[in-house]
């Protein structure tokens, strides 16, 4: 990969963007570590990358997407791969979940297709290249109790995927999603024994992802899934095959 191909990860600080983070950069990428409020692990891991670079701002706001695209032309020229891996979820069931609530997540995501859309304007879609790599969720294919915005979220996110993949019939804009299943971050290490001895139970393989694992594919995706389009990959150790 050239030196002077830029990838940018949303939610890159921390989890499964951290792990995206390393390997794009591994593969020579010069990677866009954007954050919203995890600042300080967003700066820990640009200083172990060989050329990364702080991307700050709220995606749910789009003057903040804006900037954040301004940012990118100012800092990298260039954008040749956009991972959407940032996520927002909220644990309650549909009777008691507030609007506010849902409206937290429908606006972040609502953020990646602007950012998406935005990208694409000012840098893929003039030179007819680049790849696009959405981070959805096994959830959203299975369901999941208490996560009803979530799980819509993730499920749309793969929808876009496709409907996106089509409207770049003509030129070399690859839009993808990869879906893991339940990887060991630091939100699954909060739930309970319980919960964790729950879904253990559903997996094939008997215990959760890592984030690397995650990560390899993106970074397969990124460059050289040249004939990979329109596709849904599942992550997930077997517990649920598409």
């Amino acid at each position: 990969m050239s030196e002077a191909s830029v990838a940018l990860v949303t939610g890159g600080g921390t989890g499964i963007g951290a792990a995206c983070c390393r390997a794009l950069a591994a593969e020579g990428f010069r990677v866009g570590v954007h954050y919203r409020s995890s600042e300080e692990k967003a700066k820990k891991l640009v200083a172990e990358l060989p050329d990364g670079f702080l991307v700050r701002g709220d995606l749910s706001e789009p003057e903040q997407v804006d900037a954040i695209v301004k940012q990118l032309k100012d800092e990298a020229g260039q954008v040749d791969v956009l991972v959407n891996n940032a996520g927002y979820n909220v644990n309650a069931p549909v009777l008691t979940m507030k609007l506010d609530d849902y409206d937290a997540v429908a606006k972040l995501e609502r953020g990646t297709w602007y950012l998406t859309k935005m990208i694409l304007r000012r840098f893929m879609f003039r030179k007819g290249s680049g790849r696009i790599i959405n981070i959805s969720s096994v959830v959203g294919h299975t369901g999941n109790p208490g996560q009803i915005p979530y799980t819509m979220a993730k499920a749309g996110l793969d929808a876009f995927t496709k409907s996106l993949a089509q409207e770049m019939t003509g030129k070399e804009i690859l839009v993808n999603s990869v879906a893991p299943g339940f990887i060991d971050t630091e939100m699954t290490e909060e739930l309970p024994d319980e919960v964790k001895t729950a879904i253990l139970s559903r997996i094939p393989q008997g215990r959760m992802g890592h984030a690397d694992e995650v990560a390899d594919v993106v970074a397969f995706l990124a460059t050289r899934g040249s004939y990979v389009n329109g596709g849904v990959i599942h992550v997930n150790g077997g517990m649920y095959g598409g």
